[in-house]
């Protein structure tokens, strides 16, 4: 069935509605990020390890994804803006129960709920707003939907810093409450009547299932597998059978249904493989950047939650300022150009952040993240217009239910592959390292006699000397990282080129297609 037809809004209702609408998106995606600087003090609050502090973040993320594929299914029985009104209601009551949780337990459940509301949240904001713009408006229209989206993710740690520090860390989830309250009051004011109809379908049960259990254990395997010895540990094995098995059999099971939970016969479109492939691989790195950057200034640099976030705010501000003239001139230039910019510009900050040294200068690292804001200005706007590009308009939300559950999935899985990487690179440095630290070292027993003087023990001696070996060896592991980054976003400059050219038309305004 094809989408509702709506004409489109006009003067104060139209810009209310896109207030609402990226309101809502921006509390959603906000809550992906806003934890990662308060992470050390949630578990230090909750008596557990930074390591199972980090579930906080992948278990909102990987039900936030399992959730999105529902959402055409979810649409056709209850209606697009009463889901959206439902959804965004239920996530600032969850919000409100994730603030009031004593122990990880709680926290983990409440989150998981949040998740799974959250999930249609950001493709049903999307197919809103556009149906409140006239098509030949298209791009304005995603890029006031991708600003919410690009910013979102770095205001997170600032807020989240500066409300942990200056606060308590339940209130990185009761903020969620007036931004919510507002948005769906709002959207309940300016979208009133333009309600899509509903029907009865049948839901792909058996591959919801399969979903829940390849996702689930992919997701259980990354975070509990440094813990426990990876693959030397039987739990780990038979998660990672589980999470292959269940895949095999979900890909068989969703190209043989008639009503698919998953539509896959979309890759067989080359804009939308190649894009979606561009979108998960590129928002995987920078999140797993995201997540690993906070914890490395406070952990090894010595920043404060909030100065955590403020060195990496000035991302925003190119992303805000340029985001509506890429909106503008989408339609007229080469969208793989910008997408190729963008990744382009992601590798020249991951590599001029791999030249960072114990005494990297704080302006040294806020320019690195104010330079990465031109790419974010046109990395979703770009990549979004290669995905949709030659669809039908029927397909359309499929196709965004899709990509965004491979890009939601993706970022949760690269915080723990991030995170894991990090942490087996430093004890990798930390090995090497000590091999230099003998008797018969020239420095060391200099350094040895320097702290004697001061009246150290031999003990208190090495223990100095093991902790700035440990930090060396965590600043030596994320210069991988970074190097790591900058390749991997190299080589998707290659990847968005396999894609067809985006046909643009000479008149907009006559437009038909949808971008």
């Amino acid at each position: 069935m094809p989408p509702p037809s709506f004409p489109p809004l006009t003067g104060n209702r139209l810009v209310l509605a896109t207030i609402a609408l990226s309101l809502a998106t921006f509390m959603n995606v906000l809550d992906t990020t806003i934890a990662n600087v308060a992470l050390t003090t949630i578990a230090g609050d909750l008596g557990v390890s930074v390591s199972q502090g980090t579930w906080i973040i992948t278990s909102f993320g990987v039900s936030n994804a399992i959730a999105v594929p529902l959402t055409g299914w979810l649409v056709g029985r209850i209606g697009q803006l009463r889901l959206f009104l439902s959804a965004v209601v239920l996530f600032v009551v969850l919000s409100l129960l994730c603030g009031l949780s004593t122990n990880l337990e709680s926290l983990l459940a409440f989150r998981c709920l949040q998740g799974l509301v959250a999930g249609p949240m950001v493709p049903l904001s999307q197919a809103l707003l556009l149906q409140c713009y006239p098509k030949a408006k298209a791009g304005m229209a995603i890029a006031l939907w991708s600003m919410t989206t690009t910013v979102a993710p770095v205001m997170g740690p600032v807020l989240g810093g500066w409300l942990t520090d200056n606060v308590s860390w339940p209130w990185i989830f009761y903020i969620n409450g007036p931004i919510g309250l507002i948005a769906a009051w709002l959207t309940f004011v300016t979208l009133k009547g333009r309600e899509s109809a509903t029907r009865t379908l049948p839901i792909d049960t058996i591959g919801l299932a399969l979903l829940v259990l390849w996702v689930g254990a992919t997701q259980i395997m990354l975070d509990k597998g440094k813990e426990l010895d990876w693959f030397n540990s039987s739990t780990i094995m038979a998660l990672a059978i589980i999470a292959v098995v269940t895949f095999t059999f979900f890909l068989i099971w969703e190209l043989t249904q008639k009503h698919p939970i998953v539509d896959l016969t979309l890759f067989k479109g080359r804009n939308f493989t190649t894009g979606t492939i561009a979108i998960t691989l590129g928002y995987a790195v920078f999140f797993g950047n995201l997540v690993v950057i906070p914890m490395w200034l406070q952990s090894v640099m010595g920043y404060t939650a909030t100065w955590a976030g403020l060195v990496t705010a000035p991302i925003g501000f190119f992303s805000l300022l340029l985001s509506p003239l890429i909106g503008r001139t989408i339609h007229k230039v080469d969208p793989r150009l910008f997408a190729s910019f963008a990744f382009f510009i992601f590798a020249v900050c991951s590599f001029w952040r791999s030249t960072f040294s114990p005494d990297v200068a704080l302006w040294d690292i806020a320019a690195s993240h104010l330079l990465q804001g031109f790419a974010m200005a046109t990395f979703f706007i770009a990549l979004t217009t290669v995905i949709l590009s030659g669809l039908d308009q029927q397909r359309i939300p499929a196709a965004s239910g899709l990509y965004n559950f491979m890009r939601i999935m993706a970022g949760s899985f690269a915080a723990s592959v991030w995170t894991t990487l990090w942490e087996n690179g430093a004890t990798r440095h930390h090995a090497y390292l000590t091999e230099s630290v003998t008797a018969y070292s020239a420095p060391t027993a200099h350094f040895e006699a320097g702290l004697g003087a001061l009246g150290l023990t031999t003990g208190q001696i090495y223990g100095i000397i093991n902790a700035e070996i440990g930090r060396q060896s965590l600043i030596l592991s994320i210069t991988d990282l970074f190097w790591l980054s900058g390749l991997l976003f190299l080589v998707l400059i290659g990847l968005i080129w396999l894609s067809h050219p985006v046909r643009r038309e000479t008149r907009p305004a006559k437009d038909d297609r949808n971008r």
